[in-house]
C-alpha cells in the first residue's frame, strides 16, 4: 500500500518517500523564568539553533489538553503519549476515576461488590495501597477518602491503608499534610463498628512503585512492609516520617518503609480472606505489585507467605495481559491510533528508548496495548538502563539510544521513526539541578548528531517533549522563603519544532496540544488524517 503514498512536497521531485523521525525530550519545557531551570541554564546550541530558523510553537502538555479533569493538572508522560500517538484526548486517570465515583458507577461494578461482600462474610480486613496525595498522576487522596467512608457505609468493620508517600508530583516534603488529612477523616469514621488506620508506608521511589522491572527488590521491600509487616516499628505514620527526615535528611518519594505497630505487633498485616484494593490509576508504577498479588506462580522473588485475597487495581493496568484480574474503573478504549493508521498503509516504523522510557514509546504510545498491531511492520528497540541513581548518571543511555536511532535512520527502512530521550524527566525528578543542566546537554548533543543523520536521508525531523520537568527545578511560595527542591512535573508548554533543509513549513495560527502531533506527522508522509484526530500544526 506504500505506493500510494507521496510526502515529496519539498519540491526536490525525485518523487522519492521521505522519512519522518521524532524526537521527544522527555520532561523539557519551555519557561522564560530563569529560576531554578535547567533548560535554560544547559549549554545546548542544537536546540537553540532550531528554535532560531526553524518552524516552531509552543505545545499544552498539560490538563484538558491531555484529558485530565483541570488545567491545574499537571500532565505526565502516559497521558502525553497517549495523545502523541493517537491524535486525540481520551479522559484519563484521575478524570476517569472521578466520573465513575461522582457518578457511582464504581461502586455498583461486580468487582467492588466483591471486595465488600468478602470482607462482610468473613469479617476480614479490607486494605487500600497507594500514593498518598493529590497529585493526580499516579492517584488521588480524594478517590481513597471516597472508597473508605463507602466501605463503612456498606457494613465493612475493618480497614488497613498502606501508604506510598509522594514528593515527586507534589512538593517534595508535603507527606505530613496528606497523613493528617486522611487521619482526620478516619478519625470522623471511627466508632466501635468500624476500625480504620494507617498500617505501613514508604517512600514510592523505595518501595513497592518500581516499574519496567527495573528493580523487583523495590517491590519485595513493599511486600515485606504491606502483606508480612516486616521492617522498623512505629506508632503513627506522622511518628515515622518526622523521625527519619531526622536521620536521613531525605525528600519524601525517598522515605524508608515503616510499619505501625502496638505492643510490638503489626496491626495491618494481609492475611487469607482479605480484600486488597491498589488505588492508584496509573499503570506503570501498579503493574509489578500487582503480579505479586495476583500470580500464583509469580518468581521474581520469594513471597514468603502468599494469602488467599481478593485483590483488584483501580484500573487494569495492561489490558492484553489482563493485570490484575479485577478492576474497579475501564480504561479509556482508545482506537484509531496513529500505528494503527500507517499500518493500514503499510508503512514500517521503527520506536527506541532505555528501559525507564522504553513503554512510552510503545505500550502507551499505541493506546495502552501492549501487543504490536503488526509484528512485520513495527519494530521496538529497547535499551536497557542503568540501575544507578539518575543524578549520578545523567546522560542516561542517550548515547546508546541514537548510536541505534541513527542506524536505524539511515537504514532505509523505515518512514516513521520515534524515540524518547528520558533524561530531561528522570534526572528532573531527582531535585539535583546540576545533574539536570548536564541532562539537558546531553540530549542537545544526540539531537546534533540525529539532524546530521536526517540531513543524509532528506528526512524531516520533529522536536517535541511530552510535559515538563527540568524547567522548574526550584520553587518558593513566596519571595522571603528559603528554595525549595522541585521535583513534580510542571504546568509549562513544550516545544514543537520540524526540521526540514529542503522546505519551511507554516506553523497554523491558534494554540495546540501534544494530540496535535499525530495529524501533522501524517500529514507530513503524505496521508489523510482520520475526521475523529485534532488537526495538524502546519499548513499544506
Amino acid at each position: 500500500m506504500t505506493d500510494n503514498i507521496n510526502n515529496d512536497k519539498s519540491g526536490s521531485g525525485d518523487g522519492k518517500k521521505r522519512p519522518v523521525i521524532l524526537v521527544i525530550m522527555d520532561g523539557i519545557g519551555l519557561s522564560d523564568k530563569e529560576y531554578g531551570n535547567a533548560v535554560l541554564a544547559a549549554y545546548k546550541p542544537n536546540l537553540d539553533e532550531l528554535m532560531k530558523t526553524c518552524p516552531h510553537t509552543k505545545l499544552k502538555a498539560h490538563g484538558t489538553a491531555v484529558g485530565l479533569p483541570t488545567d491545574d493538572d499537571m500532565g505526565n508522560s502516559e497521558v502525553g503519549h497517549n495523545a502523541l500517538g493517537c491524535g486525540q484526548i481520551y479522559a484519563q486517570g484521575a478524570r476517569l476515576v472521578n466520573e465513575c465515583i461522582e457518578s457511582g458507577k464504581m461502586f455498583q461494578s461486580e468487582t467492588w461488590r466483591m471486595l465488600i461482600d468478602n470482607c462482610i462474610k468473613n469479617n476480614s480486613t479490607l486494605h487500600f495501597i497507594g500514593l498518598l496525595s493529590d497529585g493526580n498522576v499516579h492517584s488521588n487522596i480524594n478517590h481513597l477518602k471516597a472508597m473508605i467512608a463507602k466501605a463503612k457505609e456498606e457494613g465493612v468493620s475493618k480497614v488497613r491503608i498502606h501508604i506510598l508517600l509522594d514528593g515527586r508530583d507534589v512538593e517534595a516534603t508535603s507527606a505530613l499534610k496528606y497523613v493528617a488529612d486522611l487521619e482526620n477523616l478516619l478519625s470522623q469514621l471511627n466508632c466501635a463498628a468500624f476500625d480504620a488506620r494507617i498500617a505501613s508506608g514508604g517512600g514510592r521511589m523505595k518501595i513497592t512503585m518500581d516499574r519496567y522491572e527495573a528493580n523487583w527488590n523495590m517491590v519485595k521491600l513493599g511486600w515485606d512492609t504491606h502483606v508480612l509487616g516486616i521492617g522498623r516499628q512505629f506508632k503513627s505514620a506522622t511518628e515515622a516520617i518526622e523521625t527519619y527526615r531526622k536521620e536521613h535528611n531525605v525528600i519524601d518519594q525517598d522515605l524508608p518503609p515503616f510499619v505501625i505497630a502496638e505492643n510490638g505487633k503489626p496491626i495491618g498485616t494481609i492475611e487469607d480472606n482479605d480484600s486488597v484494593v491498589l488505588f492508584n490509576f496509573r499503570g506503570d508504577r501498579a503493574l509489578e505489585i500487582s503480579r505479586a498479588f495476583d500470580d500464583e506462580n509469580f518468581d521474581k522473588f520469594d513471597r514468603v507467605r502468599y494469602p488467599k485475597v481478593i485483590f483488584a487495581g483501580m484500573l487494569q493496568y495492561d489490558g492484553d495481559l489482563k493485570i490484575p484480574r479485577r478492576f474497579l474503573v475501564s480504561p479509556p478504549n482508545i482506537q484509531n491510533t496513529l500505528s494503527e493508521l500507517l499500518v493500514r498503509h503499510g508503512i514500517k516504523q521503527y520506536a527506541i528508548s532505555e528501559t525507564q522510557k522504553f513503554g512510552h514509546v510503545t505500550y502507551f504510545w499505541n493506546g495502552n496495548r501492549n501487543e504490536k498491531f503488526n509484528e512485520e511492520l513495527e519494530v521496538f528497540e529497547e535499551i536497557p538502563s542503568d540501575r544507578v541513581p539518575f543524578e549520578q548518571r545523567p546522560w542516561m543511555k542517550c548515547a546508546e539510544i541514537t548510536d541505534r536511532f541513527i542506524t536505524s535512520i539511515k537504514s532505509d527502512e523505515y518512514l516513521f521513526l520515534r524515540t524518547n530521550f528520558p533524561n530531561g524527566d528522570m534526572v528532573g525528578h531527582t531535585g539535583n539541578f546540576a545533574a539536570a543542566v548536564i541532562a539537558v546537554e546531553s540530549v542537545d548533543l544526540c539531537i546534533g548528531r540525529i539532524i546530521e543523520a536526517v540531513d543524509e536521508v532528506n528526512g524531516i525531523l520533529i522536536v517535541t517533549s511530552d510535559h515538563g520537568n527540568a524547567d522548574e527545578m526550584y520553587e518558593k511560595a513566596n519571595r522571603d522563603e528559603k528554595p525549595r527542591v522541585k521535583t513534580a512535573h510542571t504546568l509549562n508548554p513544550v516545544p514543537f519544532i520540524i526540521y526540514d533543509k529542503q522546505k519551511q513549513h507554516k506553523i497554523k495560527e491558534g494554540e495546540f496540544g501534544l494530540a496535535n502531533v499525530a495529524a501533522t506527522i501524517v500529514k507530513l508522509l503524505g496521508l489523510e488524517k482520520p475526521d475523529i484526530w485534532e488537526e495538524s500544526i502546519i499548513e499544506e
